[in-house]
């Protein structure tokens, strides 16, 4: 199976340009991918182009993982409803140098592979560019009317926030990086998910009126949920690719608890399984749903790309600690298991307001737990609280000294899954 024969049936292929696939059964090609340099960790909206570029090297061709060092200076306007907050160099450096450090890990930049994977950096080729080169070696080959057509660019123009000159000209940049790719790497392809069609297609328009030449380019979908909740956000925002930000256990448990009908398409675009494995889960699955065979495998295979064997156990462990046996006390937990449970949210409270005695509602939001009292008398009223694996069965609730775990903790659940370990201090 060829790369965009295996790249269809995962649902990994929206628009293609015409030879594109041709082109990649001819001879071994180079291909990129930009990524956003906006945080110092890239979160589960990126696993799709760094899977691309994995399928990319799989098949034998050459990936190059292209931070944005000078378009993250001024953002992409694709899917963006206004202009955002420019960052600032040391920001910005700081993010790459944590962007680079975790594409690092998924390709291979073995040297003596010939298609070993390169990083690049765009500021490394727009630092030393005049702004009146830049216009007559670029901007004179895209007319306005071309860039006007893209969708990205008439959907702000119509919106309130309107588009500056700033995020107008980001197209031509990244075309230009395609171009110089093109030119220094005989890079003739780009991937990216299909709100960068019109930003791709900029580069392959420049290639073919400055150089004569021919590139190619295709993108994925962008992933959505079955319920038209964002993907990639929690309710406590997005899932990191960095364990720092999200924990194993936490990333483990996003994957875990995707609906039936997103784990069916997820197991395809998110892990290396075969055809053959992929059809036997899936009706495996729908012979036992309650069994979640698809998500349990989706979540480990997922997990264990990102953040390793040694990682993958410690959220499975985690896992059977806190839902193998929903009915076991609390108290069976030692200070040692609370201590290590790798995943919960730590927070220390004062001791002083706990052994007075405290109202559950005013507890929960000075924790921190929930935003405001209003939210928290909701959870409680709704069964949403649990305190010690026990249903918190009213406002009246009082949080005092009887319920410190080892005269120390309180082990606190709010809805399925999202846990605090509550220290007096």
């Amino acid at each position: 199976m060829n790369l965009i024969e295996e790249l269809r049936w995962r649902g990994m292929i929206q628009d293609i340009m015409p030879e594109t696939e041709e082109q990649l059964k001819k001879e071994m090609t180079t291909g990129y991918i930009g990524f956003d340099p906006t945080a110092d960790s890239l979160h589960i909206g990126s696993l799709v182009p760094i899977l691309l570029l994995v399928h990319l090297q799989k098949a034998g061709h050459k990936p190059i993982a292209l931070v944005g060092g000078a378009t993250g200076m001024i953002g992409d306007p694709s899917e963006k409803s206004e202009e955002r907050n420019l960052l600032s160099e040391e920001v910005l450096q700081k993010n790459i140098a944590g962007v680079k450090a975790q594409l690092e890990r998924f390709l291979d930049f073995n040297p003596t592979l010939p298609n070993a994977a390169e990083m690049a950096n765009n500021y490394d080729w727009f630092k030393n560019i005049l702004f009146i080169d830049f216009l007559r070696d670029a901007g004179k080959h895209l007319t306005v009317s071309y860039m006007m057509a893209k969708d990205s660019v008439k959907k702000r123009i119509e919106s309130d926030a309107g588009l500056s000159y700033t995020e107008f000209a980001y197209q031509v940049m990244q075309g230009y990086d395609f171009l110089w790719l093109y030119e220094h790497q005989n890079c003739k392809l780009q991937m990216g998910g299909s709100d960068q069609w019109g930003n791709i297609t900029a580069g392959t328009e420049l290639i073919r009126k400055k150089c004569k030449g021919e590139a190619f380019a295709f993108t994925c979908p962008l992933i959505t949920k079955a319920d038209g909740g964002k993907f990639g956000k929690t309710e406590s925002g997005n899932v990191w690719l960095d364990p720092k930000r999200t924990s194993s256990y936490q990333f483990y448990q996003f994957w875990l608890n995707a609906s039936d009908e997103d784990a069916e398409k997820w197991i395809k675009i998110f892990t290396f399984l075969t055809r053959d494995a992929v059809e036997m889960l899936t009706h495996e699955h729908r012979m036992n749903p309650s069994a979640r065979v698809l998500q349990k495998t989706l979540a480990q295979e997922v997990t264990r790309f990102v953040h390793g064997d040694e990682h993958l156990a410690e959220a499975i462990a985690t896992t059977e600690k806190l839902f193998s046996n929903q009915h076991a006390p609390a108290e069976n937990f030692s200070a040692d298991d609370l201590e290590s449970i790798e995943g919960l949210v730590k927070i220390e409270f004062s001791r002083d307001k706990i052994t007075g005695g405290i109202d559950i509602v005013s507890f929960l939001a000075e924790a921190g737990i929930v935003p405001s009292k209003g939210e928290a008398r909701k959870l409680v009223q709704g069964g949403g609280i649990s305190i010690n694996r026990k249903k918190a069965e009213g406002i009246a609730v009082k949080i005092d000294a009887s319920l410190l775990l080892h005269h120390k903790y309180i082990l606190v659940q709010k809805g399925k899954k999202n846990y605090y370990l509550i220290t007096a201090i």
